[in-house]
């Protein structure tokens, strides 16, 4: 049988009902991208996540960012002028490793990353950025997969640090002709349509095609499809989008 992954970023929640809609988000994905303090998250709620993705049978993912709460990590860092590559890879080793450690008092398996926001972004396109990641990862536990960007330089990195790497999808975010994340600045680059939203989940979970900005069609072989878990209605987005892959008899399943 023919399956898919469904992931929600999540564990970035800071109100009672942010992190009660993480929490019910959590029975309708198979992997868990858990923020681990870089723009989001901390020690307690690392630890209230990794327990309610355990207690659901959802794999775990770590979600580590630029040091960059203020902006929710969502502001590209210039090596050397921001932060050096030295101090950005022991800010990445050490958010993943506090998610592993937590991972491992809990008695569950911490199985991969995935860079958050403007690190993703960045990666997606900068080769010494995304052979940094790689090279954290692999430092860590060459058993970690990447989930990332199809055709990025995280892919090509990925491959140089023999690390398994995963193509992933947007449900939520529109797409530019050449496979990219349409930039959150431009308007339109977030679906905020339900009916628009499941209609690019079932896309691209049937036939790995997607409908770009401008309106063309672009081919995007995805094993994993992503809803953010702070957008508006992303509970029912998660809930419907699996209702619907479903139907077309495609099982929701964890890659790693």
């Amino acid at each position: 049988m023919k399956s898919i992954d469904l992931n929600a970023d999540i564990g970035e929640a800071d109100t009672p009902e942010w992190a009660a809609a993480e929490a019910a988000i959590i029975s309708a994905i198979s992997s868990a991208n858990i923020a681990c303090g870089g723009h989001a998250g901390d020690q307690g709620s690392m630890r209230l996540t990794v327990q309610t993705a355990k207690a659901a049978g959802v794999t775990i993912g770590a979600h580590p960012a630029y040091p960059d709460r203020e902006n929710f990590g969502r502001t590209s860092l210039t090596l050397g002028e921001d932060i050096t590559a030295k101090d950005l890879s022991a800010v990445l080793r050490g958010q993943i490793l506090d998610l592993a450690e937590i991972c491992a008092e809990e008695a569950v398996n911490l199985a991969y990353v995935k860079p958050h926001g403007a690190l993703y972004n960045d990666a997606v396109f900068d080769r010494v950025k995304a052979d940094l990641i790689c090279a954290v990862i692999a430092d860590i536990d060459a058993g970690l997969m990447l989930l990332g960007g199809p055709n990025s330089e995280m892919e090509k990195a990925a491959a140089q640090h023999n690390l398994q790497f995963v193509a992933e999808g947007f449900i939520d975010r529109r797409y530019t002709d050449d496979g990219h994340l349409l930039s959150r600045t431009i308007d339109g680059a977030v679906i905020k349509d339900q009916e628009a939203r499941l209609n690019q989940a079932r896309s691209l979970a049937i036939t790995g095609k997607v409908q770009t900005h401008s309106g063309g069609s672009l081919v995007l072989k995805a094993g994993s499809l992503c809803v953010h878990g702070d957008s508006a209605g992303a509970v029912e987005t998660a809930r419907q989008a699996r209702a619907v892959i479903e139907a077309e008899g495609i099982a929701i399943k964890a890659f790693a």
